[in-house]
């Protein structure tokens, strides 16, 4: 797949801006808060209608504008596609294809696909596991757009059961003494209510974890791979899922039983704590270097190499998956390299992984990149030539 065009309206610091890609690698280069993240920002809302960098969707719009719009022309196998993402300040945003209104947007995911790589993916290794699951949850959204309905399914279920367990937290006489009064919530507790979510949550959160297992069955073996060859042989990585709900065969029976056995034994902890403490919400993703586990004890270089690692893995798996190279996103990530893992990050793109590039000065890349590549200039929400 190719991205031909890209138009953004009042879109983050862009008031109208148009950019045709003209070559298989884009570098953008310009000081830093200039507009440079902005329009990469703008390719990964298109391709999973998420921003790592914000969470809603006033922050994506232009200051003193209600209306936003990102569009963009994009070349697949089958044909040319236009692609119309339009947001709301107020938060109602709509999608369309070709000019037509989407009823789902569903229906808009897996169109483009892309991966992103930023000097904020350092916290896949550093962070805490919620960083880990929105990861995978991103990648899997992409292979698969239904399971963008079955993770917002469950999170659905997972708030009216939590507001269950609020509400019968707040009625105990020891909660009564130091608790302040209770909230409205959208639950209402009835006889036998808690059961019934409980069938749910096992039901829809056996279905998110084997997904998630599923992808990583398929992702670890290419970044450990990956992580061999740029650590040329001296460093062993290992990805494993630690599911929240042990999972010893993917067989939906035998998980929901396995979800429903620990939510009873979690019965009195989640009735203490007043919230859900069993489900793929607690899941983890664990790496680890020579055995070792990488969070704690991964050395910066050794971080970047894993995530590095991990990044080539999903670029091979989307295109495996899809049947097209993936657009491939690199927010000022070259300058953090050191130049044996940049050689093997634009050996693997070469002219394969169409490539946008943003950077605050070129001295990161040789002549050969720099003569086939297209350069652009940005400056306070303007893009122009070089």
């Amino acid at each position: 797949m190719y991205l031909k065009s890209l138009h953004l309206r009042h879109f983050r610091n862009y008031l109208d801006q148009r950019v045709d890609f003209s070559a298989p690698k884009t570098i953008l280069v310009g000081n830093n808060a200039q507009g440079k993240s902005n329009l990469l920002e703008a390719v990964e809302l298109l391709a999973t209608l998420r921003s790592h960098r914000a969470g809603r969707d006033r922050d994506l719009v232009l200051e003193g504008e209600t209306i936003g719009q990102v569009a963009a022309l994009l070349e697949r196998d089958t044909g040319p596609i236009d692609l119309t993402l339009t947001l709301r300040s107020n938060g109602r945003r709509t999608v369309a294809l070709n000019s037509e209104p989407l009823r789902r947007q569903l229906d808009f995911l897996g169109v483009l696909n892309a991966v992103e790589f930023s000097s904020l993916d350092l916290d896949l290794v550093r962070g805490g596991p919620e960083k880990r699951r929105a990861w995978l949850d991103a990648l899997l959204t992409q292979l698969e757009p239904i399971y963008a309905h079955i993770l917002q399914q469950y999170n659905h279920i997972l708030r009216q059961r939590n507001a269950l367990l609020k509400q019968r937290q707040q009625r105990t006489p020891e909660a009564s003494l130091f608790s302040p009064p209770p909230e409205p919530t959208e639950a209402i507790d009835e006889p036998g209510t808690l059961e019934l979510w409980n069938t749910q949550l096992a039901a829809a959160g056996s279905r998110v974890i084997r997904r998630r297992a599923r992808v990583l069955e398929r992702l670890a073996p290419l970044a450990e791979k990956w992580h061999q060859e740029i650590s040329g042989s001296t460093e062993v990585l290992q990805v494993r899922y630690a599911p929240n709900v042990v999972l010893t065969e993917d067989d939906p029976a035998q998980v929901q039983q396995a979800f429903l056995d620990k939510i009873q034994q979690r019965a009195i902890a989640e009735q203490h704590q007043g919230t859900t403490l069993v489900g793929p919400h607690r899941d983890e993703v664990e790496f680890s270097i020579n055995q070792t586990p990488a969070r704690q004890y991964g050395s910066q270089g050794q971080q970047r190499t894993l995530v590095l690692a991990l990044k080539l893995a999903e670029l091979k798996l989307i295109e495996e998956v899809v049947g097209e190279p993936p657009l491939l996103l690199l927010d000022d990530v070259l300058a953090e390299l050191d130049l044996n893992r940049q050689n093997q990050l634009l050996d693997a793109i070469q002219d394969r992984f169409q490539t946008l590039i943003t950077t605050t000065h070129l001295g990161s890349f040789d002549a050969q990149w720099l003569n086939s590549s297209q350069i652009l200039a940005v400056r306070a929400g303007q893009i122009s030539p070089i």
